[in-house]
């Protein structure tokens, strides 16, 4: 049996009204608490934000979901389906995958239109190789998500079952690009498998192979768009939390905690005092750690995934060999994630994720017009150029990212900009996200797991964490577990009830 939290728990605060917010709120409203939702912006969606850009609807956050069976699992805890709040569209291809050498590849997650595209690309060898490697993926995720993922530690000792064997006969404590390349000779697929361990934080050079899970889920278990964009889940789990009692206080800033010894009983806003028996916390590590008057005790301090700059444009037109999302590629590959993860310094050739998310829903934008979101990603500040030499460089490295695109086929982009955002560090420092990246803490092996900074806090007997920066971690599929996980402390519930599901649809 996990730890739970002691005493009465019959009111709980969530503050935040994001991803993991509102999947903690959702399960425990499930479970019968009465429950109060605290968030400090006007809508929900936290990091899943939205913003409106003359007559253009934007995603402030991730723009790509897998795994919806999660997001589900949340609905039905209240006794609703995410199918009628939601408007999923599959994408077909999940991506494209543009590279250097001027070669498209379009990655599928149904395995016999992957294998022909596959073998289309690199030949039949190599095509042989991705059905060896889907296996390898289904067998990898199926041991992780009941064991390592979707569940709590209380200490590494919870590691030590027969699915950590499972685990090492499969090669996850090997490198990932040693792993993917047992499968796939070709450089150009073996990044098609291996880029999401820059989710983690990690270079596939240095990530542990257990990290292609990730690329289980975005090239397996499928990649969706919900209509009205990605936003449109964490308003839909909002509505599903008021319509089952939930306390939604939208605009107001928690300022701080009330205590009495060792028990959290009123969390403070600029507006009120909201008394409570517990209380979960999923703003960033910074902000909780500030909130509840402790700072970590860890021997080494916390390293974090590298940042992005993301581009929000709206423009006259689009470019056809864009897919939903595109991958492009630059030539360089290890000295990429090196100027990320070590160096510091911004790509010297870029390789980007283009999101168009009005190809499935024209009306993010004026009627004729088009909505492009490319995401860069670059140093955080702890190694990279700091919050405020991000206020002078942000025009420029704009401009490049403009003349990157040009080159590779966005022919007159600049020219046709009419509305546009520009997202840097600073801008992720300004919203209170240490070493400013949105991505959190990496997923080091120090980092993840039971090495990860927990749920449950020390000295605090009713607090709970949920977020990005706790188990289990970045991802919209990972943040979602975690608030299930957060209310499973609270309740004492089984966390795990939908682990064996995830091929479900």
């Amino acid at each position: 049996m996990t730890r739970t939290v002691a005493g009465r728990t019959d009111h709980v605060v969530v503050v935040g009204a994001g991803l993991a917010g509102l999947s903690a709120a959702l399960h425990l409203l499930g479970a019968g608490r009465r429950v109060t939702v605290v968030e400090r912006d006007p809508l929900p969606g936290g990091r899943a934000g939205r913003r409106a850009l003359g007559g253009y609807h934007l995603d402030t956050g991730p723009t790509v979901l897998t795994m919806p069976d999660l997001a589900d699992e949340a609905f039905a805890a209240v006794g609703e389906r995410l199918r009628d709040r939601v408007e999923l569209l599959p994408l077909h291809p999940a991506y494209r995958a543009c590279f250097a050498d001027g070669t498209t590849l379009d990655v599928h997650t149904d395995a016999d239109a992957m294998e022909a595209e596959v073998e289309r690309f690199a030949g039949a060898r190599e095509a042989a190789g991705y059905r060896r490697l889907r296996d390898w993926l289904g067998r990898l995720y199926a041991v992780q998500m009941r064991r390592f993922i979707d569940a709590n530690f209380d200490s590494p000792l919870g590691l030590l079952t027969p699915d950590l064997a499972r685990l090492a006969v499969l090669g996850g404590f090997g490198r990932l690009d040693t792993r993917i390349g047992r499968f796939l000779t070709d450089e150009r697929l073996q990044r098609v498998f291996s880029f999401q361990a820059l989710y983690a934080g990690v270079a596939p050079s240095r990530a542990l192979a257990a990290y292609a899970v990730i690329a289980y889920m975005d090239t397996v278990a499928g990649v969706y768009f919900p209509r009205g964009g990605l936003h449109a889940l964490p308003r839909a789990m909002a509505a599903a939390a008021a319509d089952a009692g939930a306390d939604l206080r939208l605009g107001r800033n928690v300022t701080r905690l009330e205590r009495s010894g060792s028990r959290v009983t009123a969390v403070v806003t600029d507006h009120e005092r909201i008394p409570c028996d517990a209380v979960v916390l999923t703003p960033d590590l910074p902000v909780v750690h500030r909130l509840l008057g402790r700072r970590p005790r860890r021997p080494v301090a916390l390293r974090h995934a590298p940042s992005a700059v993301v581009l929000h444009a709206g423009t006259t037109r689009t470019w056809p060999h864009l897919a939903h999302h595109t991958l492009s590629f630059g030539a360089a590959w290890r000295r990429t994630f090196d100027e990320l993860t070590r160096t510091g310094t911004l790509m010297t050739d870029p390789s980007l994720l283009i999101t168009r998310p009005t190809a499935h829903d024209p009306s993010l934008a004026p009627e004729g017009r088009h909505l492009h979101y490319v995401l860069a990603p670059c140093p955080n500040t702890d190694i990279g150029p700091g919050a405020r030499a991000w206020r002078d460089l942000a025009p420029r490295y704009r401009d490049r990212l403009l003349a990157t695109l040009e080159r590779r086929g966005l022919t007159g982009i600049a020219a046709a900009v009419e509305e546009e955002c520009l997202v840097t560090p600073a801008d992720w420092t300004a919203q209170g996200h240490a070493a400013g990246t949105p991505f959190s803490v990496a997923h080091t092996f120090a980092q993840t797991g039971p090495f990860r900074p927990r749920n449950l806090v020390r000295g605090t007997d009713n607090a709970v964490l949920a977020g990005c920066g706790t188990t289990p971690g970045v991802g919209v599929p990972t943040v979602l577990i975690s608030g299930k996980l957060a209310a499973a402390r609270i309740t004492g519930a089984p966390a795990r009830t939908g682990a064996a599901r995830g091929g479900r649809r």
